[in-house]
């Protein structure tokens, strides 16, 4: 049986005061699924302090490189050394905004287990993508590189399904949508290796919400979210993960 994970990605939002404020709120009432936050860089010494390590925290991304002179980069290293357990790799804003590829992004998650690190593989179509009815074959795309390259070590991965047309747009997928993706994705766990499709948790990444939280988490496929915009608002984000049972 798969546990449920709920992750709250801020994205570039906070302060040290919001930060306070959200892991404070979250470590008085802990969830009782298993739950990960993924702040700004500048601000994971400050989380991991105040999680106390009642609560994962996460980097939102990392370098492919294993050190060297890249200005600006933070290597899986690094955030090793932090104290960081887990990390962001292929989100739909790096995929756009960044124009990473899938063999970058292979790369970040070499980078990740050479480390320790348990990462969360981000995967997704855009709406001119599932208009063209290209959805499946995106997602296997996106899948292929990181399986083949990673091997047996993709048993150690989290995948998130992130639709890019449900995500901050005002567009909602259905439950029935949503389940069919994650089942998609399952699928192709299970043309590598059977115990894949069991043992790695799928999660939805499309703005989750409290009050399509328990219809999403309910279904046979979904293993939890990856949760944006409501991640910050500690009583939303806590409603969201009473759901995750």
């Amino acid at each position: 049986m798969r546990r449920k994970l709920v992750a709250a990605n801020w994205k570039m939002h906070g302060s040290r005061a919001l930060t306070e404020q959200l892991l404070s709120a979250l470590a008085a009432r802990p969830p009782s699924c298993e739950v990960a936050v993924f702040p700004p860089f500048p601000y994971l010494a400050q989380a991991l302090a105040l999680a106390e390590g009642r609560l994962d925290i996460g980097a939102q991304d990392l370098s492919a490189h294993a050190q060297g002179a890249y200005t600006g980069e933070v290597s899986a290293a690094m955030l090793a050394d932090l104290g960081v357990r887990r990390v962001l790799a292929g989100h739909s804003e790096r995929r756009q905004y960044h124009h990473e590829d899938d063999l970058l992004i292979t790369a970040k998650l070499e980078r990740a287990f050479e480390q320790g690190l348990m990462p969360i593989l981000c995967v997704g179509e855009t709406l001119q993508q599932r208009e063209h009815g290209t959805t499946e074959a995106t997602l296997a795309a996106q899948l292929a590189t990181p399986l083949r390259v990673l091997g047996e070590r993709s048993a150690l991965l989290t995948i998130a399904y992130e639709p890019v047309w449900a995500i901050g747009t005002g567009c909602t997928a259905t439950a029935a949508q949503v389940q069919a993706a994650h089942a998609f994705i399952r699928s192709q766990l299970a043309a590598r290796d059977a115990k894949l499709s069991k043992l790695i948790r799928v999660l939805y990444g499309g703005s989750v919400k409290a009050a399509n939280a328990p219809e999403l988490f309910a279904q046979p496929d979904v293993d939890g979210g990856l949760v944006g915009g409501a991640a910050l608002d500690a009583n939303e984000f806590l409603a969201i993960c009473a759901a995750a049972r």
